[in-house]
């Protein structure tokens, strides 16, 4: 503790920030300098309540770090900070709510308990009704403390919500449990858990060449019934929309254990598409400094533009909705499609591809394919797969 007071837990000398995975002992530590610093300050000579310095998510402070041997791009936060403050009438109740999520992670973590972000959502409506009326206020104060701290939302004793499932030739094994055959898990597959220390304990075998991200959950369902593994050696996964952090972990992890294997996303052609394909393959800065954490190289398979003009038939596409422009726009202005680096050609498709959307006014869901048959989907990847066909 003596070592800990020494030095500022809030200040990084870091170009990139990144959040720590810590035992619950280190965090309830840092918790306790927080506290202790707060009340220094209140019992000094000219009393005060410290601003909270946190770490900005906002997009202008996001950087993209590349790997410079190997084809790796991932999204940081540089430290440019924000302020939250009890005098400020803006940020008066935000600052509040950072104590009192930073109270309960605190006695979460003394009982050694996990809560998903909803239990503590309800645990706080309870408590503090006049603070907390939303799930999104929650889910928000958690990053900011994510962004005092420098410690990850599980380290805070906050395990993510899965709602992702993986299938095909993947056997995993539990400890102290049976092997689980992924590819006898039927159509909807396996769940991925939520409990992050639980994935990463995980022990995996595959014999698959391939590993293929699947937007969405009815896709994956067809995959998996028609048993596409079977044909083409491959594990399927998906997080059903937007990757939630249990998928992203579990990816993660396969690319670890099996970095022989190429992984290949499945997305619809609209901008959420690619929003969703970007956020496996570089980040998320919505997670805050935990953005970079597991991001993998995944390569885009389809649908893309050349799938459009040769397969999908007109009376298929669908008009772009004004959500679908505002996603666009904010993806065209993200420092990961900007990357000014040699062999910065990903970035430079992925552009090209997007702008193509735009200026078409139309979107593409890959079920537009069934038009060619219900079966036409598995031969449809083969084919791409074979001829290397993705970016």
């Amino acid at each position: 503790m003596g070592e800990l007071l020494k030095n500022s837990i809030f200040f990084s000398d870091q170009h990139l920030c990144h959040a720590d995975i810590l035992p619950p002992s280190e965090v309830r530590a840092r918790i306790e300098v927080a506290v202790l610093n707060f009340l220094k300050n209140l019992n000094s000579s000219t009393p005060s309540v410290a601003d909270l310095p946190l770490i900005s998510r906002k997009m202008s402070n996001s950087r993209v770090s590349r790997g410079l041997l190997i084809e790796s791009t991932k999204i940081f936060l540089s430290h440019s900070f924000c302020t939250q403050s009890l005098m400020n009438e803006n940020t008066a109740n935000s600052f509040i709510r950072v104590w009192k999520v930073m109270e309960m992670c605190y006695q979460i973590l003394g009982q050694e308990k996990k809560v998903t972000q909803r239990e503590l959502f309800y645990k706080l409506l309870c408590d503090s009704p006049q603070y907390f009326t939303s799930q999104s206020q929650v889910n928000r104060t958690i990053q900011d403390l994510v962004a005092l701290l420098r410690c990850s939302r599980y380290s805070l004793g906050v395990m993510a919500s899965s709602r992702g499932a993986v299938a095909g030739r993947l056997l995993l094994q539990e400890p102290n449990q049976e092997v689980v055959d992924c590819s006898a898990c039927g159509s909807s597959g396996y769940a991925i858990s939520g409990d992050l220390n639980l994935l990463e304990k995980l022990v995996m075998k595959s014999d698959a060449r391939y590993i293929i991200v699947v937007e969405k959950h009815a896709i994956f369902q067809r995959l998996a019934e028609d048993r596409i593994f079977n044909q083409i050696p491959c594990i399927l996964i998906t997080a059903k929309g937007y990757p939630d952090i249990g998928t992203r972990l579990l990816l993660h992890r396969m690319s670890r254990e099996f970095p022989e294997l190429p992984i290949l996303g499945l997305v619809d052609w609209n901008p959420a598409g690619l929003a969703i394909l970007c956020t496996f393959k570089f980040g998320s800065v919505a997670m805050g400094l935990e953005a970079y954490r597991y991001a993998c190289n995944v390569k885009w398979l389809g649908l893309r533009k050349d799938d459009i003009e040769q397969l999908i038939l007109e009376e298929s596409l669908v008009p772009l909705k004004p959500r679908d422009h505002q996603i666009a726009k904010s993806l065209g202005s993200s420092e990961i499609l900007q990357v000014n680096v040699p062999n910065a050609m990903i970035q430079d498709n992925y552009k090209e591809e997007l702008a193509f959307m735009i200026h078409s006014g139309h979107r593409a869901e890959i079920e537009a394919l069934y038009f060619h048959g219900y079966d036409f989907l598995v031969k449809y990847i083969g084919k791409k797969i074979v001829q290397a066909n993705y970016i």
